[in-house]
């Protein structure tokens, strides 16, 4: 087929009449033409469709300050309690700040340019046009520092199950406070979503749990069975005829810790791999820096962290995550019955063994006789 017959079997652009009866739907579906409008309703088709087939294992990572934007409540736990995401990556900030709304802790909007000195002088914080009283940090804090005290606590653990148990003391003081669900961790609890944070010492969480060890505190974030476990999900998913899918809002650690899995399968672990199948990514970041942040998919096939085969199927938005998540949230509502829930926080022994069994085969067949 020609350039030409290429293009032109291509849809045309001839948007519909916006008007008050336009659903999100339609919106999307009719008037997002070009540009990264065109890339949101691609994410959007792709992650209502064969994303959230029920052979696809999805994986979301969280960067930014997602959560105090109130992201968490309104996209991120519809989509967790609807099925559509089975693991997630997060920055410890969006977990710490996430419990604020937990704890009955408010936050307010402001304006982004607002006087700091004042807002220093007041014991306000801000986080761009976000505001919370510098109280609510410390009785956070202080609600986190008390829950690691307690006997459960008193090992070494992955991040994912930290995040598990602490989800549950979160779900508790949600019930007692009757404001119904506003926490992604008691969400995760309930729904037994692993949830990692790739850098533990790169938060608030992780600076309560280095105070606490000065004390005598014996929680300990073993970040060994954080690789293990990411790895042992998606090799899962890929040795038994499913796929595996990455939704990535932003970049940073989160990006590259749900990524390296493949990586990690396959040139540290020596597994015959192929990549993920889908790669949607929202950023403001650009590619041309070298970052990680604006990676591509087609720089993520040359690590093996994407399936060469997938990346014309693979769909990188370049918008503000408040702006994209939340159509891309009630798209996939609208359009895609719940799935299933994988509870896979339950399986990561099972998982792990898995790996570990493959693993060490592999080391075999790779054993020099001497």
């Amino acid at each position: 087929m020609s350039v030409r017959e290429r293009i032109f079997s291509r849809p045309r652009v001839e948007p519909r009449r916006i008007d008050s009866s336009i659903s999100l739907v339609e919106l999307v579906d009719s008037t997002f033409m070009a540009y990264n409008a065109a890339r949101l309703c691609e994410a959007c088709e792709l992650f209502a469709g064969p994303m959230l087939e029920e052979d696809v294992t999805v994986g979301l990572s969280l960067t930014g300050a997602l959560t105090p934007a109130g992201l968490g409540i309104s996209a991120i736990i519809p989509l967790m309690e609807s099925g559509f995401v089975d693991w997630i990556v997060s920055t410890g900030a969006n977990l710490y700040h996430d419990a604020h709304f937990a704890l009955g802790l408010d936050l307010h909007r402001c304006h982004w340019n607002v006087d700091d000195v004042e807002l220093h002088r007041e014991r306000l914080v801000r986080i761009y046009d976000i505001v919370l009283d510098f109280s609510h940090l410390l009785k956070t804090d202080r609600f986190f520092k008390e829950m690691m005290m307690a006997e459960e606590f008193q090992t070494t653990m992955s991040t994912s199950e930290f995040h598990y148990r602490a989800g549950r003391y979160v779900a508790e003081r949600e019930r007692l406070l009757g404001r119904g669900r506003r926490s992604i961790l008691a969400a995760a609890h309930e729904l037994a979503i692993p949830v990692y944070t790739p850098s533990p010492g790169d938060s608030s969480i992780g600076m309560n749990v280095a105070s606490t060890a000065l004390s005598g505190n014996k929680l300990f974030f073993d970040v060994q069975r954080d690789v293990n476990e990411t790895s042992a999900i998606v090799f899962d998913a890929k040795t038994h005829g499913r796929k595996s899918a990455a939704l990535m809002l932003g970049g940073g650690a989160p990006k590259n810790f749900i990524l390296q899995t493949e990586p990690q399968i396959q040139e540290i672990m020596g597994l015959e791999e192929k990549g993920h199948d889908y790669f949607l990514q929202i950023t403001d970041a650009r590619p041309d820096t070298g970052g990680l942040s604006g990676a591509t998919p087609g720089e993520a096939v040359s690590w093996g962290k994407l399936d060469p085969d997938m990346v014309a199927a693979s769909v990188v938005c370049y918008c503000d995550t408040t702006i994209a998540l939340p159509i891309l949230t009630a798209y996939a509502l609208a359009k895609h019955r719940p799935r299933r829930h994988k509870r896979l926080y339950e399986k990561r022994d099972e998982l792990v063994r898995q790996l570990a069994d493959a693993y060490r085969e592999a080391e075999k067949r790779l054993r020099v006789p001497s």
